[in-house]
């Protein structure tokens, strides 16, 4: 059997053998797609195997997340190593315990559990949407770091998709997005297997998917065999000769490739072939039927000489000139390793302004603008933008210099993503996954139309920020379909992402500074429409946003209630507080912008701020009471919100949802009354 061949089918059988072991996962796609993978990874990707971080190797998503043992079967027969260890990225015994506790080899691929997997996929379309901002990334990297004569910063995003790709409105969204902006670094490999879980794809799906790609200004191709080698290089030759514009190739396949009974069925996609149906397949394969996971002699050495030697070559190259540009180009080096390292710059910190107190103050989506602005002078890869928002957001960059990132100047900071919020999120996780420090933004309600990108964000660790305005019925007179009530608790209730909802200008920037220095998740700002008081600093506590929560507002002696709040209520919380003073009643009120961060703090720091001794607490927010309990105790109450908003001004709004002083002066008397003991 010629080394290509043994080499494709190695990949077959490794992944049949390790779904099979495991008794779970995919073997069709792998089966169908090891071709396209043999001639992708050893022909054509800039990869080095030793050296998998190399900051400009061209990028490989597995959109099709399911189709794991494709990608784990590759990354172990290249010779992947580990860059801290230098060990396999991926062993024998790895794909042997494919699906089981503690393997990198995980039912989807996941960042960081082996090196060569560039992202997290799983959720379809999340993998094509991140790649256009991976691709967006190299663009701008390249725009604004390349010399006329030395250019070094561009790479080639692959992506392999499926029909729950494609049919998903993200996948749409991201290569409506791609098409305009004329990525021509982009290549999506789609896998038209014409199968989904249910049967054939006829049940529900009979568009002409290379037809909709041109509209969206794609150039496509059309791979009628994906077990023709030739013309799988000339599909890939295509994009590569593809100038103005991303390529999809359209990779027509049999799923289960080989398997007597189950290829071209749906039953090969999610299950296990069967100790008997493995067996007849590598037969049908001249493959050794009773030698689980068979590493036939000179598939490794193969690949070594393959990807292996020229991505070798292709790496040491371009340590030679980027060493040649660090001579002439120091600065912008400093810059690129500390982009490649997720490094602050120096002297960020400057750029966060202190707000003077100010009765009438500013909207926090205002000073969030200011506050952007002013850190953008001194954060050179800090871009983002918003879907089709900014006037309203306060995102867009305002300086000359940033620019906008469009086809004829990928060097820009402020993107304008359309109203694809779903495609946004995807996006700045791409970019941010490329080192920069990307931020996007829409109205809060609008985060159940981003939730799954935001989801990967906190599943990654990257530090997406997302910025988020017009965050209550504070609002107004929009109405109920556009002020968040629940989207507090459904944001909160993620885990790994930052929530941060500041109650001044001054919040606002403390909230950059914490957020900016957390680079392992992600961070959303939750801003309001309205107005707010710049508070007096020296009257109030310092704005201690990096610890979460902090007393905000003293009283004289043993406070009698707590009153906690946050963003536009506390306000609210001061009015109650000189309401209850007059009444003899000491309350203090804590400012909580951050639960997660308050959380962190050890026990003696949360003690100081809430403690266990007053009993008596109010929390004040806009959103539902789901998860205040946990610091409000038995005997705590609530103002806020139960049910959907209406459609008023603001201030009328509170007033009849009762989110007033005169609502939690109420409610601290009735904690106080239930935190005395019974007569």
């Amino acid at each position: 059997m010629p080394l290509e061949q043994l080499t494709i089918n190695t990949i077959r059988t490794l992944s049949m053998d390790a779904v099979q072991a495991a008794n779970s996962g995919h073997p069709g796609t792998p089966m169908a797609l090891a071709p396209l993978a043999y001639v992708l990874w050893n022909e054509q990707l800039r990869f080095d195997p030793a050296r998998p971080d190399w900051p400009t190797r061209d990028r490989f998503v597995l959109s099709c997340g399911h189709a794991s043992m494709l990608l784990y079967s590759v990354l172990h027969l290249a010779g992947i190593k580990d860059p801290e260890s230098g060990s396999p990225a991926i062993s024998l015994d790895d794909i042997r315990s494919f699906r089981q506790l503690d393997s990198p080899c995980a039912g989807h691929p996941e960042l960081g559990e082996a090196a060569g997997i560039e992202m997290t996929t799983g959720p379809l379309g999340q993998g094509v949407g991140s790649s256009v901002g991976m691709a967006m990334a190299a663009k701008w990297i390249a725009a604004r770091y390349d010399r006329p004569d030395q250019q070094l910063f561009g790479n080639d995003v692959y992506v392999v998709c499926s029909d729950g790709d494609i049919m998903e409105g993200i996948g749409c969204e991201a290569a409506s997005l791609a098409g305009h902006f004329k990525l021509d670094n982009l290549c999506w490999i789609y896998d038209d297997n014409r199968i989904t879980i249910e049967g054939d794809t006829e049940l529900a799906f009979s568009e002409d998917v290379a037809a909709r790609f041109q509209s969206l200004g794609w150039h496509t191709v059309t791979v009628d065999d994906a077990n023709d080698l030739a013309a799988i290089r000339a599909a890939l030759a295509s994009f590569r000769e593809t100038s103005d514009r991303p390529t999809l190739i359209v990779l027509r396949s049999v799923i289960g490739f080989g398997s007597p009974n189950k290829a071209g069925s749906h039953s090969a996609h999610g299950a296990p072939l069967g100790e008997d149906e493995v067996a007849l397949t590598k037969q049908a394969y001249d493959w050794p039927v009773d030698e689980p996971f068979h590493l036939p002699e000179g598939v490794v050495e193969h690949l070594q000489a393959g990807i292996g030697q020229r991505g070798a070559e292709l790496s040491s190259q371009w340590d030679e000139q980027f060493a040649e540009y660090t001579e002439q180009s120091p600065l912008q080096a400093a810059e690129l390793r500390q982009i490649w390292q997720g490094e602050l710059p120096d002297n960020w910190q400057s750029g966060v302004p202190d707000f003077e107190a100010d009765e009438k103050g500013l909207a926090t989506r205002v000073s969030s603008g200011q506050v952007l602005n002013q850190l953008a002078e001194h954060y050179p890869w800090l871009l983002g933008g918003s879907a089709d928002l900014a006037p309203s957001t306060m995102t867009l960059l305002e300086d000359d210099a940033a620019g906008h990132f469009s086809a004829d100047n990928y060097g820009g900071r402020n993107l304008h993503f359309g109203i694809r919020e779903h495609a946004m999120g995807a996006i700045a996780n791409g970019m941010s996954l490329a080192g920069l420090r990307a931020y996007c933004a829409t109205f809060f309600i609008f985060t159940d139309y981003l939730r799954p990108s935001l989801r990967l964000s906190s599943i990654m660790r990257q530090p997406v920020i997302y910025v988020m305005t017009h965050d209550s019925i504070g609002l107004g007179e929009d109405g109920p379909t556009h002020q968040p009530v629940a989207q507090l608790a459904a944001c909160r209730a993620m885990p790994n992402l930052l929530v941060f909802r500041p109650a001044d200008a001054n919040e606002v920037a403390a909230s950059y500074r914490s957020l900016l220095e957390i680079c392992d998740r992600p961070s959303m700002l939750v801003l309001t429409r309205q107005n707010l008081p710049t508070l007096c600093r020296t009257t109030y506590g310092a704005a201690d946003v990096a610890r979460g929560a902090y007393l905000l507002s003293d009283c004289e002696g043993q406070p009698d209630v707590l009153l906690i709040g946050t963003g536009s209520e506390i306000s609210i919380c001061l009015e109650a507080q000189r309401q209850l003073a007059a009444e003899g009643v000491r309350a203090q009120v804590v400012s909580m912008p951050c639960w997660e961060l308050f959380d962190e703090q050890d026990q003696a720091y949360r003690e100081q701020v809430i403690p266990p001794g007053i009993t008596a607490r109010v929390a004040v927010e806009a959103g539902i009471r789901q998860g205040w309990d946990r610091y409000l105790g038995s005997n705590g109450q609530f103002v806020g919100m139960t049910g959907f908003g209406a459609s008023a001004p603001a201030g009328t709004l509170y007033e009849h949802f009762g989110i007033t002083a005169e609502k939690v002066v109420a409610a601290a008397e009735v904690a106080i009354a239930a935190g005395r003991p019974s007569s």
